[in-house]
């Protein structure tokens, strides 16, 4: 069986660690022959270390799907963007004031320091100014990001696209204002060859069109000779819709989207429960049932 994770919201925990208990489900499962693989949107680097740090090693679909990379380090797939076709609408989202975003390389995740600056100012006006809520928001919102990513600032984000060497995989905007976010949509939308996704209410996530979780899982379960009627998944977010799609079995933690829990074949207990240890058992219970 090959066992695809999501990480955050999934397999990492509210401190947005792996837990004690998903990591021994995850060694078990290996023991016994399971393929384990992490299917996310942060990028390799960021991924690789929170394997690093339970002391894990797993192929990992990173990206949303951009680039698959297995255990050795060796890449599967990659599918980056046409940087021509994108930076028109890349250069819209530095001009707009509500909008906050990010580009992913091959190796690095980069935001433009003014917009850093904007975002935590706007977390920090009083409530005159925003309300309550908004800042809980965008404080949650600015914990949760730069948790995941190992972020590098730059003056201007065109040093990033100008670059001829850096591959864009990956591009995620935030705004508050659900207005700037559908324009943003509606953009790069009118792009060819690119898929929108969100992992957020409040975000998009911009990736080309073949690059998606369950294409990332598709590619790894041919590589180690596996049908997909043989994979399971677990997640939480739309970002893992693709992936559920593609597997034979679903897994929809208990803090998952609404439409993930229709489509679940099983619920577990939510990240900050152990749920994936728990969705692990239940793999296992289910898998001694069919042999008896």
């Amino acid at each position: 069986m090959l066992i695809a994770l999501d990480m955050d919201g999934t397999l990492l925990n509210e401190k947005g660690l792996i837990s004690p208990a998903n990591r021994e489900a995850i060694v078990e499962a290996q023991r016994q022959g399971h393929i384990v693989i992490i299917a996310t949107g942060r990028s390799y680097m960021d991924a690789e270390r929170q394997l690093r740090i339970a002391e894990l090693e797993c192929p990992v679909v990173s990206l949303n799907g951009a680039v698959v990379t297995l255990s050795d380090q060796t890449i599967a797939a990659s599918r980056p963007l046409n940087k021509a076709d994108i930076i028109p609408a890349l250069r819209w989202m530095n001009d707009s004031p509500e909008l906050y975003y990010e580009v992913y390389t091959q190796d690095n995740v980069y935001v433009e320091l003014d917009k850093r600056v904007r975002l935590e100012k706007l977390s920090s006006l009083t409530n005159d100014e925003v309300p309550e809520e908004v800042r809980w928001l965008l404080k949650a919102m600015i914990d949760q990001q730069f948790q995941q990513a190992a972020v590098t600032y730059v003056e201007r984000m065109e040093e990033v696209w100008s670059k001829e060497a850096n591959l864009i995989y990956k591009t995620l905007a935030f705004s508050l204002n659900h207005e700037v976010l559908k324009e943003a949509s509606t953009r790069f939308a009118a792009i060819p060859n690119l898929i929108i996704t969100a992992s957020h209410i409040n975000n998009i996530e911009i990736n080309h069109k073949e690059a998606n979780k369950g294409a990332g899982v598709a590619t790894l379960a041919e590589h180690y000779g596996i049908p997909l009627e043989q994979v399971a998944v677990m997640g939480d977010s739309y970002n893992d819709l693709p992936m559920f799609e593609a597997a034979g079995y679903k897994i929809a933690m208990a803090n998952a989207a609404p439409i993930l829990l229709e489509t679940a074949d099983f619920i577990t207990l939510s990240n900050a429960e152990d749920g994936v240890a728990a969705g692990f058992r239940h793999l296992f219970s289910q898998a001694r049932q069919q042999l008896s």
